[in-house]
This record gives C-alpha cells, sequence and structure tokens, in this order.
C-alpha cells in the first residue's frame, strides 16, 4: 500500500534524483537538445521561502511517487494563494491502481491545509493524463504550445 506525506524537498532530493533521468526519458520533449540540468539551488531556496509543496508517495518506505508545485500569490490576483504544479510522477509499477489520484487527493488536502485556493495542474500532450484531471472534476482552463527556436 503506498502512503502520501508532505515532505521537505531538502531532505529527500538526493534519494529523488534516481528517478529524474526515468522521468526526463519518459516526459521530456527535445530531449537531443535540451539535457537535464535541475535548478537545485532556485528549488532549495523557493522551499526556505515556503513556496514548495513536496507530496512523497511511499510504498514500503520506498518513494514511488512525487509532486512538486510552487505555493504563492497568483501574479495577477494577489489575494489568491495559487498552487501551481511543477512536476509529478508515479512510477511505472504503481500505476493503474489509482495511485494518481490517491496522489492528487494528498496534494489538494494539504494545498487546503496551507490555505490555497486555487491549483493549477498539466498534462503532457504526447503522454496524455488528462482522463486523471478529468476523473478528479477539474476544469481543463489552458493549453500551452511549444516551438525549439534554437539552432
Amino acid at each position: 500500500m503506498i502512503t502520501f506525506c508532505a515532505e521537505r524537498l531538502h531532505d529527500e532530493l538526493e534519494n529523488l534524483k534516481a528517478f529524474f533521468p526515468l522521468h526526463w526519458e519518459e516526459l521530456s520533449l527535445n530531449k537531443d537538445k535540451v539535457p537535464l540540468d535541475p535548478q537545485y539551488d532556485v528549488y532549495l531556496a523557493r522551499e526556505d521561502r515556503g513556496e514548495v509543496m513536496f507530496i512523497t508517495g511511499r510504498k514500503e518506505g520506498k518513494i514511488v511517487a512525487y509532486f512538486v508545485g510552487f505555493v504563492a500569490p497568483g501574479l495577477h490576483y494577489r489575494t489568491c494563494l495559487t498552487l501551481t504544479m511543477d512536476i509529478f510522477w508515479v512510477h511505472p509499477k504503481e500505476r493503474g491502481h489509482s495511485a494518481g489520484i490517491r496522489l492528487f487527493k494528498f496534494v489538494e488536502k494539504e494545498a487546503r491545509n496551507r490555505g490555497v485556493q486555487r491549483m493549477f495542474v498539466g498534462s503532457k500532450m504526447h503522454k496524455d493524463v488528462a482522463w486523471l484531471f478529468d476523473k478528479l472534476g477539474y476544469t481543463e482552463v489552458e493549453r500551452y504550445y511549444s516551438a525549439w527556436l534554437g539552432d
């Protein structure tokens, strides 16, 4: 059984680093041009300011799912505390057993506990999990597009 918990990214970052190449390989675009190179110092500085929500899903003590989001007042809506998803991932062996739904239900609970009024999440079009957010009752509000401008 997977248990979910809010944790400090500072405490688990080294353990998470093993998952990032798998996550990147599965979801990233332009892999041949944009190497995986997270700005860990920025994440940790934001966490020190109370702006990061880090949730883990653990099975037998080992991380099998995670969510990272940023908590801050909206830039256009100063009075609305907003959670904006950065990344989430569920280990392939744990998919199909409602782990994603349970992860986001826990994220919602933790967000409410922190006073968050609105949250934004997203799905990669080439690895679409819109069904997850539909099932959770979220409303589709925007689409992002990408164009490679390098070279």
